[in-house]
């Protein structure tokens, strides 16, 4: 695939805006009502106007709601690029890949990558945001009459798997809980900020076992954006670009037989070194993680497969305190993820990726920012995106 390194300087891919709406238990407003503000604050923090929108990509939660129709809301006119794109948590990481080879390319020259969903309603419980979904039938619900009733379930199937085949235990799970809400202490947008213990974690209840409370992510209502462009317009906006060196895709397709490798290995495998080799890089130069963090387990199977540790050793590293602030070279979900920050999917990873290599997470801010590596995960593993970010455009 033709990436940064093969186009022309002037014509690279850069993230030149950021918008994040205000984020948790706001009500009274629809999906559509977060995108557009997203959309705004974007480009006004580019230091642009809607009427240099040429393109628009738009991902929307389960809650639905957002999607072709925020052009009209917008007053947006003669876009060159207009799409819905859906792979769930990696969507984020998919929608800048696009938008970076349509600059590239010369198809668009800036487009806008906005997420937005309200799934939480006032005075129900945040467990009833995702309930009321249509019970499947046919072959679809063997898995339900199984007992796999839920989203819930599948992952701690996933993560049941690991820790028999590699001795991961639920302590470990907690260090990452743990680790992330320290992160989190210093991010005032983070939705819980309060430290939490390993003993908190062990002692909170069961969602679906092995997996606790302080094992699964938040649930939010808002919307983020990011404003894709060229390198070269980039230079001339106010806020530092943040250049887009690699990306890349994995959609593992596990089958439901004996040979499926669910809770063992992820698209990051393979999305992983893809991305960093378009960007001419090894996973020993990623200095900041943003990891897609549904659960605890799905960033430690993300640790492992992208080489941060070896396979099975994904729970001692995370136990050995080297996901927590000051923990090591390597600073991981830097503003407390989706576990303690907020769930915009693959936003969350990707708006924190932003702000650490712009250099402006001020507490949180990590020492070294070279490259930024964020990850999106979809479904029940089954979507993965990576992309490489760097405040620098080329390894000079």
């Amino acid at each position: 695939m033709a990436g940064p390194l093969t186009a022309r300087p002037a014509r690279r891919p850069a993230i030149a805006g950021l918008g994040i709406t205000e984020m948790g238990r706001v009500y009274g407003r629809s999906a559509e009502d977060f995108a557009a503000e997203a959309v705004r604050l974007a480009v006004a923090d580019a230091g642009l106007s809607l009427a240099d929108v040429d393109g628009m990509l738009t991902n929307t939660g389960l809650t639905g709601g957002m999607g072709l129709g925020l052009q009209r809301r917008l007053q947006l006119r003669d876009l060159r690029l207009s799409s819905e794109i859906q792979a769930y948590g990696a969507s984020a990481g998919a929608m800048v890949s696009y938008a970076s080879m349509a600059v590239q390319a010369g198809m668009a020259e800036t487009v806008v990558c906005v997420f937005a969903d309200a799934p939480l309603t006032e005075g129900r419980r945040s467990s009833a945001a995702y309930a009321g979904r249509r019970a499947p039938v046919g072959f679809d619900a063997l898995l339900p009459a199984a007992g796999l009733t839920s989203v819930n379930a599948l992952y701690a199937l996933a993560a049941r798997r690991h820790m028999e085949t590699y001795g991961t235990t639920s302590e470990q799970l907690g260090a990452i809980a743990v680790a992330q809400r320290q992160w989190a202490a210093k991010n005032p947008r983070a939705q819980l900020r309060d430290p939490i213990t390993l003993d908190d974690h062990q002692n909170s209840r069961w969602i679906a076992e092995p997996l606790r409370l302080l094992d699964c992510c938040l649930v939010s209502n808002g919307g983020v954006a990011v404003v894709v462009t060229t390198a070269e317009r980039a230079a001339h906006l106010p806020k530092p670009p943040v250049h887009v060196r690699g990306w890349a895709q994995s959609h593992p397709g596990y089958p439901e037989h004996r040979d499926s490798e669910l809770g063992l290995r992820s698209g990051a495998a393979q999305s992983g070194p893809a991305a960093l080799k378009m960007a001419g890089l090894s996973i020993a130069d990623v200095t900041v993680a943003e990891l897609y963090d549904c659960y605890t387990f799905t960033a430690l199977l993300s640790l492992e497969d992208y080489g941060f540790c070896e396979k099975g050793e994904g729970g001692p590293f995370a136990a050995s305190g080297a996901l927590a602030p000051g923990g090591g070279r390597l600073a991981v979900n830097t503003g407390g993820g989706q576990l303690s920050s907020y769930y915009m999917w693959g936003m969350t990873p990707l708006s924190e990726a932003v702000i650490q290599a712009r250099g402006k997470g001020g507490e949180r801010q990590a020492p070294a920012n070279d490259v930024v590596l964020v990850s999106g995960n979809g479904g029940i593993l089954d979507h993965h995106s990576t992309l490489v970010l760097s405040p620098h455009a080329d390894n000079d």
